[in-house]
């Protein structure tokens, strides 16, 4: 939060240069009173909550607005007390905000305060204030306060527009990602700075600094993709006969699959989630059994993961503890999970109506999630990550999705930084997907390799693409369209089952 605000216009009484020291308080450590609740209160108080949504904000005013009241009970961090002002009330407090009209009031608060050494903003009073509430530009965890010491809150207005419009909206992810580098980077502290000054070259020049990156890491990731691949061969030429008659002539539902397998992958890589329920979904709508479904579903997720998680990786998006934490009982859950749906596969007519219901749900969390208000969690970072990764890796397997929408969003709920666990549970994917994969070939028959063929071929091309503008669409957008989608997909399937039930 900045204290310095050009909001109102300012009258100071120093002249010579401006006076005026910036500084970020920590408002999340701090408790703040708030005399007053009307429109300026609103004001004072919706730039609170902005800049820090997890500040301890005290309201403390004879009427109450109703929008100041809209605000307070969506942030359990604010409390209202409808009343008059009395002088105990600063003895709780670390910072003040005043915003009445009430002169004498002002003053007593001025006076009271200074005894207890406490700083003071009044709103339209700038002679009384000890300092000026934010004109902020934000975006992500960079925040830039502007001050024309008071002379021209128009100016001030202007060139903050203007930093909007030139700060691109993924420069925080340029932060994130120089953060993650600035932590992994060993050596002297000289090392270290000439490696973050090859790295931000390209800011100021404008040229692109010579790409390193370690080739044993390059070998292995090749070589288990490539072993990974000749595994699920292997199996499939073994227990698939139906693999080698089915390269001999394709099924027009190959071009379905190809292109449902592309854009599946496109709204996954933009909102790191739903690859599984909407291929799932489309699958069981064009007639898949579930264990076929969930088993294409998981065979074309091995190639897209690889090449996503891959990429993550290079860009310092993986956290290698929890990534370890979520591969092992992940794994372990997504064999359980595949291996149950295999053994009931000739309950088909009955397991597909339940897969439709968990899609059902999914399809109504992707489409809450899309109209839930962010805000930042207090407290400690979810730190049950193998009952977390167990769970996912089932749901997953028997469902054939939802281990984005069930690891990713818990992950980044329980306070996990968004870009690391996103590249963490793509890479883990991976793992699950080959687990997953050689489970169901094992035990299914009949596979529809139709379909299989499709989703890999369409996931794997748009897997690299997808990484790279996943910061360029609305995911709002796109959550909204796929939770609408899977939900009225679902809903039909269910339908149909009921009529042919009854």
């Amino acid at each position: 939060m900045n204290l310095l605000n050009e909001n109102k216009p300012e009258v100071l009484t120093t002249t010579g240069d401006n006076q005026l020291f910036p500084v970020f308080l920590k408002l999340n450590t701090l408790r703040v009173l708030l005399v007053g609740a009307g429109n300026v209160g609103l004001e004072k108080l919706s730039s609170l909550v902005t800049n820090s949504p997890a500040c301890q904000i005290s309201i403390v005013a004879e009427a109450v607005s109703a929008a100041v009241r809209a605000v307070a009970i969506d942030n359990e961090h604010i409390g209202i007390q409808e009343r008059s002002f009395v002088v105990a009330d600063l003895d709780d407090a670390d910072l003040v905000i005043v915003a009445t009209n009430n002169h004498p009031l002002n003053e007593v608060i001025r006076q009271e305060a200074r005894k207890r050494k406490l700083l003071v903003n009044f709103a339209d009073k700038p002679a009384l204030c000890d300092f000026y509430l934010g004109s902020v530009v934000k975006k992500g965890d960079l925040k830039v306060a502007i001050s024309t010491n008071g002379k021209s809150p128009t100016m001030a207005k202007r060139i903050k527009e203007d930093l909007e419009k030139a700060l691109p909206d993924n420069v925080d992810t340029a932060i994130q990602q120089l953060h993650q580098v600035r932590n992994n980077l060993n050596g002297t502290f000289a090392e270290k700075v000439k490696k973050l000054n090859e790295i931000t070259e390209v800011m100021i020049t404008g040229h692109k600094p010579a790409k390193r990156f370690n080739t044993n890491y390059k070998v292995l990731a090749w070589c288990t993709i490539f072993i990974s691949a000749t595994i699920i061969g292997v199996l499939l030429w073994h227990y698939e006969p139906g693999f080698q008659q089915t390269v001999q002539g394709i099924h027009p539902y190959f071009y379905y699959f190809l292109v449902a397998g592309f854009i599946f992958s496109m709204i996954d890589g933009a909102i790191g989630m739903s690859y599984g329920v909407t291929s799932t979904t489309f699958s069981l709508s064009m007639g898949i059994p579930p264990a076929s479904a969930s088993t294409a579903v998981h065979l074309s997720e091995i190639m897209s993961n690889a090449i996503a998680g891959w990429m993550h990786f290079k860009l310092g998006n993986v956290n290698k503890k929890l990534f370890k934490l979520l591969v092992i009982s992940g794994s372990i859950g997504a064999v359980t999970g595949a291996y149950l749906l295999s053994s009931f596969e000739h309950y088909n007519m009955y397991i597909k109506p339940v897969v439709s219901t968990y899609t059902l749900v999914l399809g109504l969390v992707i489409l809450s999630k899309a109209f839930q208000v962010k805000r930042r969690r207090v407290g400690d970072k979810i730190k049950k990550i193998i009952p977390l990764g167990l769970g996912g890796g089932f749901m997953d397997a028997v469902g054939g999705g939802g281990w984005g929408s069930i690891v990713l969003s818990s992950l980044i709920a329980g306070g996990r930084n968004s870009r690391t666990s996103l590249g963490t549970v793509k890479l883990s994917r991976f793992f699950i997907a080959f687990l997953s994969s050689i489970t169901f070939i094992t035990m299914v028959n009949g596979l529809h390799w139709e379909a299989i063929g499709g989703l890999i071929i369409g996931s794997a091309i748009a897997s690299p693409i997808a990484v790279r503008v996943s910061n360029k669409i609305s995911a709002k957008t796109i959550m909204v369209c796929v939770g609408i989608i899977v939900t009225l997909v679902s809903l039909r399937s269910l339908y149909v089952f009921l009529e042919k039930l009854l």
